[in-house]
């Protein structure tokens, strides 16, 4: 597994990621800067970014459960 990127704003989804990555002992990297977030496209958080993949909600929370 290469780079994880959690792109968050502390809203209630994004703090369920964040303690699912934590529990899965998956190491990874926040980015809280909405308009960095905004430069990528992104017009809702959280998503996720591993080796250069963006996961919406839903499909971050599936893969970390597939990494189980």
């Amino acid at each position: 597994m290469g780079k994880v990127i959690l792109y968050e704003h502390g809203c209630p989804r994004c703090k369920v990621l964040k303690l699912k990555l934590d529990q899965s002992g998956i190491e990874y990297e926040t980015v809280n800067d909405v308009e960095v977030m905004k430069a990528k496209g992104f017009d809702e958080a959280p998503k996720l970014e591993v080796d250069d993949v963006v996961y919406g909600f839903k499909e971050a929370v599936d893969w970390v459960n597939g990494r189980r």
